[in-house]
């Protein structure tokens, strides 16, 4: 019985038992594995009378609801919705009260009885009867909420999502024009002003001279609050919180305070002098000192706000309060955590993550916690006016790509999950299976399958919180910019789960509601007025290829990636015309590191290749694929004769590099991505996957400023032929 009610449970939570693998071949979820799914989900499924009584309280809890948690429709969809009852009170007449986002209440009487039975329970031999109902009226766009009222009195609420069919499209793609721009690690910015550190600042120029030479985007790294008291822990992908923003790309000197003389006179210390020199010339970014020096100007920056402003009426003390209650208790959460975990280093105790902290502090939402808050409210408040301030520089930025007539401006990248020590986590438990890691499945590029140390939402912990957690998370992403990219966009639909202490192989699928996150996401886009590209890389199913099309989300297409069965490179002209196309990725070699097979060298002395076999094959499919590439770029006259067409002959040049993306910006995608790094020449890459202390990932600087490259006469020529291929590219 209980490998029965097991199976029933894998069926219910959406564990998938067959897949096709990254081969093309059929693979199968072994039972053990399925069983260990369910258990970082909370059952007990090694005891088979605490399994059964745990599933049945599960029903009595859904049968004693009267309404669901949640409701999500698309605009026109006719609506209706299930109400559950005992059988006694089925005749009765109830209001079904619907609360309009703008107010607006809408009532519908109805006897449960009249409407049409859909199933029957029995609970303590009490007939428990669920009807839905249906409602003749067209419901706006916007988060509504439906009360059940019997004799004046709410029996249960619940929320109501009518969204539009498809996310928001720039009316200028819509009109078929072809546009480019510039990807960039924020981080890696060089410029004449940072502190050893790309910011706001430096994104603000970027975005407005991009702008002037034909740029109608800027595509940033995921820009999420990381661990301001555990500086090392620098990568993007695993923040600890996606709503809120990393402090590092706060510009102190354009800070309200910074000439006052607390201030200066800390800056202009000698040794904080030095440390800034240091940390501006070297060719990694130093983020412990750089994090040191910003957290100790932007300090005494607060201290001379907090005594001008914040203790008196004044619009600054307005503005921030209203920030402040807007970001309520999820920027309550990352405050408090950025100051308790700052406190505990400085005490020297074990503070990576909250699985760490004392126990008195491990819960957001113990008493500990409270009292701490409490006791250092100045501080909390100071990493609340830190987010104040990276929101206000990155508004700013998005000004000026707006003032600059930037057809799309900044978009953010959106990370596939947080690590297992974040604040996000932290603050909402019940969501995350934190005995469980996400990953991926082996395939090509990983034969031992990926496990990121990003423990999963739980989808039904999700539903149950009325999708709030991931309304919050796509509202706060796609605030102050044109485009949003959602990193593995296939976890709207499924996530590979792997159990802690486990090998990535030892994993299965967990299948998410995609048609009410793609909802959720639509009406998102369309409020900020935000177009969505999805990373669509790796294994696919058609289906959800087709799905997100149908729902407005743009595909993302890596020219690499894009070749045939014999090993010919697919013509630009050829990919799906709602997509964004780029040469490479932040994980991928740059096009001087591909074709001199720098990675490949790198790896051989990183231990990354199991045999010397293996890599002379990789070295010899390189070789393929790099006559490939010459021959495409010589038939479609994208390179010059002046390029040999023997790759033994070639190596990387300016003119071959250029022709490679001007090539791509003849294609017939609606968005051409460019690294600047490529613009650069530049060899090594910012990250290689699969590596955690053998490289320095994430500290990579580009290897000029900013100044400087917008000042080079070649790169102004490339940008005049881009901006052409795009116009050309569109008739």
């Amino acid at each position: 019985m209980t490998v029965s009610l097991i199976d029933q449970l894998v069926e219910h939570r959406g564990i998938e038992s067959h897949f096709t693998d990254a081969w093309g071949k059929p693979a199968t979820i072994e039972s053990s594995v399925k069983k260990k799914l369910l258990s970082v989900m909370g059952y007990q499924v090694d005891n088979q009378s605490s399994l059964e009584q745990q599933v049945k309280q599960e029903m009595i809890k859904d049968w004693l609801s009267p309404l669901n948690p949640v409701h999500v429709l698309r605009f026109n969809d006719a609506f209706s919705f299930c109400v559950r009852l005992p059988i006694e009170l089925v005749t009765d007449e109830y209001i079904a009260t619907i609360t309009l986002e703008s107010g607006e209440k809408v009532e519908h009487a109805f006897e449960p009885i009249d409407g049409e039975l859909v199933n029957v329970n029995h609970i303590d031999e009490i007939e428990f009867h669920e009807y839905l109902i249906h409602i003749n009226r067209e419901l706006p766009l916007g988060y509504h909420t439906l009360a059940l009222i019997i004799d004046g009195e709410s029996l249960a609420e619940m929320r109501i999502i009518v969204a539009p069919k498809a996310c928001y499209q720039p009316q200028t793609l819509l009109d078929g024009n072809k546009i480019w721009g510039l990807s960039v690690q924020l981080y890696c910015l060089r410029s004449d002003n940072n502190w050893g550190v790309g910011d706001f600042s430096d994104l603000a120029y970027l975005t407005a001279e991009a702008a002037k030479t034909g740029a109608d985007f800027i595509g940033l790294n995921p820009i999420h609050s990381l661990y301001p008291a555990n500086p090392s822990s620098c990568s993007p992908y695993g923040p600890s919180s996606r709503r809120w923003l990393n402090f590092i790309y706060i510009d102190v000197k354009a800070t309200d305070g910074y000439a006052q003389n607390s201030v200066q006179d800390l800056v202009n210390e000698p040794s904080f002098q030095n440390t800034l020199t240091q940390a501006r010339d070297t060719s990694l970014v130093d983020y412990p000192s750089v994090v040191k020096l910003k957290l100790g100007a932007l300090s005494a920056v607060f201290d001379w706000q907090r005594k001008q402003y914040f203790s008196q009426s004044s619009a600054q003390n307005d503005a921030f309060n209203a920030f402040i209650e807007q970001g309520g208790e999820s920027l309550h959460t990352i405050a408090v955590y950025d100051a308790l975990q700052e406190s505990l280093a400085s005490q020297g105790q074990a503070s990576w993550g909250w699985p760490v902290f004392p126990e008195e502090y491990a819960d957001f939402n113990a008493s500990a916690v409270e009292l701490f808050a409490k006791e250092n409210a100045v501080r909390v408040q100071f990493f609340k006016w830190l987010q104040w301030q990276a929101a206000l520089q990155f508004e700013k930025a998005n000004n000026v790509a707006q003032d600059n007539n930037m057809q799309i401006g900044l978009y953010r990248d959106l990370a596939v999950g947080v690590s297992e020590g974040s604040a996000e986590i932290w603050g909402n438990k019940d969501l995350y299976c934190t005995d469980a890691s996400v990953g991926a499945p082996p395939d090509i590029l990983g034969p031992l399958g990926q496990s990121w140390g990003l423990p999963p939402m739980d989808p039904h912990k999700l539903y149950e919180q009325a999708y709030q957690p991931i309304i919050e998370l796509f509202s706060a992403n796609m605030h102050a910019t044109g485009a949003l990219r959602i990193d593995h966009v296939m976890a709207l639909l499924r996530l590979w789960w792997v159990p802690k202490g486990d090998s990535a192989k030892q994993g299965g699928y967990v299948y998410y509601p995609v048609d009410d996150l793609l909802a959720i996401l639509a009406l998102e886009s369309h409020r900020n007025q935000s177009m969505v590209i999805g990373e669509d890389l790796g294994t696919v199913p058609d289906e959800i290829r087709d799905k997100l099309a149908d729902n407005g989300v743009y595909s993302y297409r890596v020219f690499f990636f894009e070749q045939a069965k014999d090993g010919g490179f697919y013509s630009p002209s050829d990919y799906p015309v709602q997509s964004m196309s780029t040469l490479t990725t932040h994980d991928m070699p740059t096009l001087k590191g591909f074709w001199h097979c720098d990675d490949l060298e790198l790896g051989r002395e990183l231990g990354l290749y199991p045999t010397e076999e293996i890599l002379a094959q990789l070295y010899q499919s390189r070789h393929d694929n790099k006559q490939a590439i010459l021959d495409t770029l010589h038939g479609h006259g994208s390179i010059s004769n002046n390029i040999s067409r023997d790759v033994n002959q070639v190596g990387m040049t300016k003119e071959l590099n250029f022709g490679m993306q001007t090539h791509m910006a003849k294609g017939s995608s609606s968005l051409l991505s460019l690294q600047l790094e490529d613009w650069l020449e530049m060899d090594k890459p910012v990250n290689i996957p699969g590596t955690f202390n053998e490289y320095p990932n994430w500290q990579r600087k580009l290897t000029q400023s900013l100044q400087v490259i917008f000042n080079n006469p070649e790169l102004q020529a490339l940008a005049q032929r881009l901006t052409e291929a795009r116009r050309q590219a569109k008739q």
